[in-house]
């Protein structure tokens, strides 16, 4: 095995079950091969630990594998931490600190916060507060040619995280977890972060740590939230990896972007909450975005940071546009067909087009005027994201799949075209090659977007 790989467990929430998690990593070892070390996350003890734990305390048992644990998150199990910055608890059983960074001899660095996000001033001993967050970034922004930690551990769940992403289950992630959380691991860049304490297995999809076309390429970032010790309801609560430290690997390598990466759900690109497509199911083939600015050909490109409008409107926040004059799609208008309609909800409306490509060619658009997808609040983009959803179950009951475009020249209300085409003669690939055959035929340039882009920032 190369010196530089390093072979980890992370575990969730052990709770005082010590004899659980290491009989089944003495297992994992026995039919695996050997481990470098066991990360926890979460409760270590709770509040039946004493019995278990005086035996390896003093020494009559040893646990199998170096082990590394965050502190308290309640004060009934602050008694087994001394030395809040960090002690050996037991033989090959040792808490890592209040905040900091342990570098290990392969050079991996391992950034970890313990306790849970403070909700009152003073904190109590077994929380964090912003000022904790803040000293263990600067720490390590400061060092020179900072790209990122290569794991970060801290119990809570960082806030947000599922923003893009696959499902967390029955966890709510735009109000569970912590704010604080997310700001680190949104300064940090870990490769991988691991946290516990919702009785719940959540492996999110990866995510990237830069803006697509617009920064330079950076390593992804993997969140794994981890399940409690012997839970009943089988739930994954112990994590097996290898990596390779950061600090040893090629650029090139390291910033290689796996073909399931989203969008970073800590990046805030306005005041809404940021907007993207909902991800694809995993049963259905990859989609293709492709972007073309017709404006390019105009000699002048639109502005995106208000510069030359002047610095006075640049902070200012951007009003939805007004139509100059009637508008066929806002639902208000006399102008709007209102046999063509065949559904209406809260904030869209479905509409059948006029003079379709197809019979059932359909469009999903805004009640309210709004000039395109990224200009859309939040809870216009979740209504369009189940108008898709509900389409696509549809079609596909009939044997078809559809094709999406945004046609956004010279209109003023945005107009999402749905075309439903046969499943059985037109794969993606054959959709996104007519596309790209047509283009070149116009001489037109496609730029395709990755997938789970948001398409603001481009």
């Amino acid at each position: 095995m190369s010196a530089a790989l390093a072979r980890r467990l992370a575990c969730g929430d052990v709770e005082g079950r010590l004899e659980a998690i290491f009989g089944r990593v003495r297992a994992i070892q026995a039919k695996s091969g050997r481990f470098d070390m066991l990360l926890c996350v979460g409760n270590f003890f709770g509040s039946t630990s004493e019995a278990e734990w005086v035996e390896y305390r003093t020494g009559a048992k040893k646990a199998p594998i170096p082990t590394y644990v965050l502190g308290a998150n309640n004060p009934d199990t602050l008694s087994y931490f001394p030395d809040v910055s960090g002690c050996e608890l037991a033989e090959n059983i040792t808490y890592l600190g209040r905040r900091g960074v342990y570098s290990g001899c392969s050079g991996l660095q391992i950034a970890y916060l313990s306790g849970t996000e403070a909700q009152q001033q003073p904190e109590p001993a077994h929380c964090f507060s912003a000022k904790d967050v803040t000293e263990l970034k600067t720490s390590l922004l400061s060092t020179p040619n900072f790209r990122g930690v290569d794991i970060l551990l801290t119990s809570p769940w960082p806030r947000d995280v599922g923003t893009f992403a696959n499902s967390a289950g029955e966890i709510d992630t735009k109000k569970c977890g912590s704010k604080l959380v997310a700001d680190l691991a949104a300064s940090l860049k870990p490769r991988y972060h691991f946290a516990a304490l919702k009785k719940t297995y959540y492996e999110r999809l990866p995510y990237r740590n830069h803006m697509v076309l617009q920064e330079t390429p950076q390593h992804v970032t993997r969140f794994i939230a981890l399940a409690d010790v012997g839970n009943t309801s089988k739930k994954k609560y112990l994590y097996a990896f290898s990596i390779v430290p950061m600090s040893s690997m090629e650029p090139a390598e390291l910033v290689k972007q796996p073909q399931d990466v989203t969008e970073n759900p800590y990046r805030k690109l306005r005041k809404e909450a940021p907007k993207s497509k909902a991800p694809l199911s995993a049963e259905e083939e990859p989609a293709c975005q492709f972007f073309f600015d017709l404006n390019k050909h105009q000699g002048r490109k639109r502005p995106s940071d208000g510069r030359e409008r002047g610095d006075s409107q640049s902070k200012q926040a951007k009003k939805p546009p007004q139509p100059t004059g009637p508008c066929w799609f806002c639902l208000a208008s006399p102008e709007v067909e209102k046999h063509l309609v065949v559904s209406i909800g809260t904030h869209c409306y479905l509409a059948l087009a006029k003079g379709g490509l197809s019979p059932d060619h359909v469009l999903i658009l805004p009640i309210g005027h709004y000039q395109s997808v990224v200009d859309l609040s939040s809870e216009v983009l979740e209504e369009v994201t189940k108008y898709k959803a509900a389409l696509k179950e549809f079609f596909r009951s009939k044997g078809k799949r559809y094709v999406l475009f945004e046609r956004n020249y010279r209109s003023q209300h945005l107009q999402l075209q749905v075309i439903p085409v046969p499943l059985d003669l037109c794969t993606s690939e054959d959709i996104k090659e007519a596309f790209i055959t047509q283009a070149q035929e116009q001489q037109i340039e496609l730029l395709e977007i990755p997938e789970h882009s948001d398409l603001a920032q481009v």
